[in-house]
């Protein structure tokens, strides 16, 4: 399981694909399997053994080239000295070294596919076998060397359930235009309820967009509580009267709506990127097509069954299930090598399995 550089796992804040690394290692040890983790920083997963590129997660360095390349040049020699049947790589620089080894190579796209993304990986053919994490994705570059499609996940034990929610709505992301967070505020207001907003704003076009768009909107109302993580965040999310999450991109797929999901507390979003394979509108929030809608749709979402909302995550979207997505890409991977591998045939059951990752 070959993580990126920047953040710790699980990460104490931001980190969503550290986060989903994490859980999905566990998953994998909790079902049998003997899982070798390359990251940075400590290991605050069930691995068997992990092996450092960084003793220091790069955080502070997210955007520069070097690290994730070197980081990638660093797995390549430790790989060598393993024996293992699959490569799971979750960064960007790993897979151009893929065909440089036998061993099946999976990688997860966890970003758009649109325009060089997507060339990139046309590129990489099929010395790679890539899992999209939403249909919505893959439908972006069909024409790719997909293996599966395989929804993130939490562990809902997790988050706090609450059943009784308070008048205010929450905008919960990153401070970019395409999370609409300017449009989330309009639609509070509109909808007569006061807003509270916390997003990371660290980067130059993050806090210039903050400085266009957002603070000239603060005001009554209008709470902006800046980065929040960990156990705060989980209680605001339990809190809230609703997620307003009125995207204005293809959202591959969106962690922050089965948090809130998860704590009881229904999402008002739009009918972009994944959303309708994550939200099921009228029960566990409301999809809309136009923002002119949202502000019915906060005062609509008051009528919606929170245990419905927390049941959705725990049927769909549970680590266990993601490890068992996972797991049959793996066999796929491993069933079609042209080599013998120890592992072949159809996706058995759990009872099945033999470890393989």
């Amino acid at each position: 399981m070959v993580a990126p550089p920047w953040f710790e796992l699980p990460p104490r804040g931001y980190g969503g694909i550290e986060a989903m690394c994490a859980d999905l290692t566990d998953a994998l040890v909790a079902r049998g399997h003997d899982v070798t983790l390359v990251a940075a920083g400590r290991n605050g997963t069930r691995a068997h053994r992990m092996l450092r590129t960084y003793d220091v997660p790069q955080g502070p360095r997210l955007g520069e080239p070097l690290p994730e390349v070197l980081h990638a040049a660093a797995t390549g020699r430790l790989l060598d000295d393993l024996d293992v049947d699959v490569v799971h790589d979750h960064t960007l620089a790993g897979p151009l070294l893929a065909r440089g080894r036998s061993i099946p190579t999976v990688v997860t796209t966890h970003g758009p596919l649109e325009g060089e993304p997507g060339e990139y990986y046309r590129h990489l053919g099929d010395s790679v076998h890539l899992v999209a994490i939403s249909e919505s994705q893959r439908s972006q570059a069909p024409d790719l060397n997909w293996a599966g499609t395989v929804h993130n996940a939490l562990r809902a034990s997790d988050f706090p359930y609450r059943r009784d929610k308070e008048d205010w709505v929450f905008f919960l992301g990153r401070c970019t235009p395409d999370k609409g967070m300017h449009l989330a505020i309009d639609a509070a207001r509109a909808a007569g309820r006061e807003i509270k907003l916390a997003a990371k704003c660290s980067e130059p076009a993050e806090r210039a967009y903050f400085e266009a768009e957002i603070e000239p909107r603060l005001g009554p109302g209008v709470e902006w509580l800046g980065e929040v993580t960990g156990e705060r965040k989980k209680r605001l999310l339990a809190r809230a009267h609703c997620l307003l999450f009125p995207l204005q991109w293809e959202e591959p797929f969106g962690m922050v709506m089965i948090e809130a999901m998860v704590c009881g507390t229904p999402v008002v979003t739009l009918r972009r990127g994944s959303v309708p394979e994550v939200v099921v509108d009228g029960v566990t929030g409301l999809v809309r097509e136009h923002v002119a809608e949202l502000p019915e749709a906060i005062d609509a979402a008051g009528a919606l069954d929170p245990r419905d909302c927390r049941n959705h995550v725990i049927e769909h979207f549970q680590p266990d299930t993601m490890a068992a997505g996972y797991e049959a890409v793996y066999r796929r991977v491993l069933s079609a090598a042209p080599s013998p591998a120890p592992l072949t045939g159809a996706v058995p059951t759990r009872a099945d399995m033999a470890p393989v990752a």
